[in-house]
């Protein structure tokens, strides 16, 4: 090629794409997140994987919603069927939402949606105070203005999600690429396991028992959902084909993260109450990382659903390492590691939250997360989830 021709092609590159990628290769896909996450935490996992949406470098996070319900927000908790919490109080995670908005420089757009329980499937919650309104104004406000089909991404109760749709049943459809779902039990045959703290909640599950009618409402409609369930017959704290769980020993790899990430997991896995939250934010604020604080181990549900929602799959190299790369972009030689929604028909969904599935190679908007070795999962994902953290960067 001419000199002067090659001159040309490749300053009109650096002006097309001036961050020195690729067309495509950092398509952004919008998302939204729906989570219950809350200062200080219940779940440390929240406050851990919503990093993922503020950093990724391919996601366009429109909103984060805060699935909050009430009892949780009390001296002791005094929720219906769930486990009486007695740590809090707590308040809605607007503190740890603040702070990575600082951090990465984005104001995103955040709300806190219903504080108690639907009253039937088709409640749409008009009755309640406008501020407990503003998490599903946000949702239908993104779903109007996008110009492509969103992903939700759902870890806490479903209630957002269903009274968004009991409002706007058509919009939903139109523009949710997919339902992101982090909830319920695999199990076949409602057999009920060794759990018996599982067996004697709605639904065998947390997210399900949070708000049933939720749940089940989302379930039955048309809309495209995938199933993420966060516990197997056994309940969540035991590995199974369909349900998400795994656990990290330790996690020591926080120390190789981003300086200013480090210090907003201290606040959170510390349970920090200062004025100063954002300026504790900065890089060179002074802090004790004492790791021995934090909880361990590291209880986790959240990371196949950004992985398949960011279309991301774990690939072993022939050496043996497991990486993380894009959906299609694997070389020669790797192997992928099975982490995959599989189409299903849902044959009951009982009032009390509990489902039975099949498989089907029909056409389904329904789905359901399954993996084949447990425990190669597990490795990997102990592997690439720590190294894929370390990779993120404000400045990137």
């Amino acid at each position: 090629m001419n000199k002067t021709i090659l001159q040309i092609v490749c300053i009109a590159l650096i002006l097309a794409f001036p961050c020195g990628k690729a067309s495509g290769q950092y398509k952004k896909i919008p998302v939204v997140v729906i989570t219950d996450l809350y200062h200080p935490y219940q779940d440390p996992g929240d406050n851990m994987d919503l990093i993922m949406g503020f950093g990724l470098p391919d996601v366009d996070l429109k909103a984060v919603l805060l699935d909050i319900t009430d009892a949780f927000r009390k001296d002791t908790a005094d929720h219906p069927t769930l486990w009486k919490d007695p740590r809090g109080p707590r308040e809605a995670g607007i503190i740890p939402v603040e702070q990575l908005s600082y951090i990465f420089n984005k104001k995103v757009p955040y709300g806190i949606g219903p504080l108690s329980m639907m009253k039937s499937e088709e409640d749409r919650m008009e009755y309640l105070p406008g501020y407990e309104q503003e998490a599903i104004d946000i949702l239908l406000e993104v779903l109007k203005k996008s110009k492509e089909p969103v992903e939700v991404l759902s870890f806490g109760s479903a209630r957002i999600l269903a009274v968004a749709y009991n409002r706007a049943p058509k919009l939903m459809k139109q523009k949710i690429h997919k339902i992101h779902l982090s909830a319920g039990t695999a199990s076949k045959n409602h057999k009920l396991g060794s759990d018996a703290g599982a067996n004697a909640i709605p639904g065998g599950e947390w997210n399900v028992a949070l708000d049933v009618f939720a749940f089940n409402r989302i379930l039955k409609s048309d809309l495209p959902v995938a199933i993420y369930p966060c516990a197997g017959k056994d309940g969540g704290f035991v590995k199974d084909c369909n349900n998400t769980y795994w656990k990290l020993p330790d996690i020591d790899f926080i120390r190789k993260m981003n300086p200013q990430l480090q210090r907003y997991l201290d606040f959170a896995f510390t349970q920090k109450l200062q004025y100063d939250f954002l300026r504790a934010m900065n890089a060179d604020y002074p802090v004790d990382i004492d790791l021995n604080r934090y909880p361990r181990p590291f209880h986790v549900w959240e990371s196949a659903i950004w992985l398949k929602a960011t279309q991301r799959e774990i690939i072993c190299t022939p050496t043996g390492e497991y990486r993380l790369v894009k959906e299609r972009k694997s070389n020669k030689g790797d192997r992928i590691v099975a982490n995959e929604l599989r189409r299903c028909n849902l044959d009951e969904i009982r009032d009390d939250g509990r489902f039975q599935f099949s498989y089907t190679d029909k056409s389904s908007d329904k789905e359901i997360y399954y993996r084949p070795d447990l425990d190669e999962n597990e490795k990997a994902l102990q592997q690439v989830i720590p190294e894929l953290y370390i990779s993120i960067s404000p400045s990137h």
